[in-house]
């Protein structure tokens, strides 16, 4: 068996997985992630604080009547989820092999 490939443990959470498919297709707002995740306001504050802590994420604050903040990947943020997927997808690849 072929040596595993190690996985960023930033992105290896089901929450934090599904929040960075979110941000790299756009930025969103705080309330459009909340929404698509129909996860609580604390839940997704601390997944954006370990995100951008890893030096993930951009946050920018728009007015649009009344504040919104948007947040998107930095370069360095969808460069390692780029990095994360193409381990998952060696993952598999290796697990359906040996299942074989």
């Amino acid at each position: 068996m072929a040596d595993l490939p190690k996985l960023d443990p930033i992105f290896h959470q089901p929450v934090r997985t599904r929040l960075t498919v979110l941000l790299s297709c756009e930025p969103r707002s705080f309330t459009q992630l909340k929404s698509k995740l129909s996860i609580t306001d604390g839940n997704l504050d601390a997944h954006l604080r370990k995100l951008s802590a890893a030096g993930y994420l951009h946050s920018q604050m728009v007015f649009e009547g009344r504040p919104h903040t948007f947040y998107e990947l930095s370069a360095s943020g969808a460069k390692a989820f780029k990095l994360y997927l193409e381990a998952m997808g060696t993952l598999i690849d290796q697990a359906s092999r040996e299942a074989s």
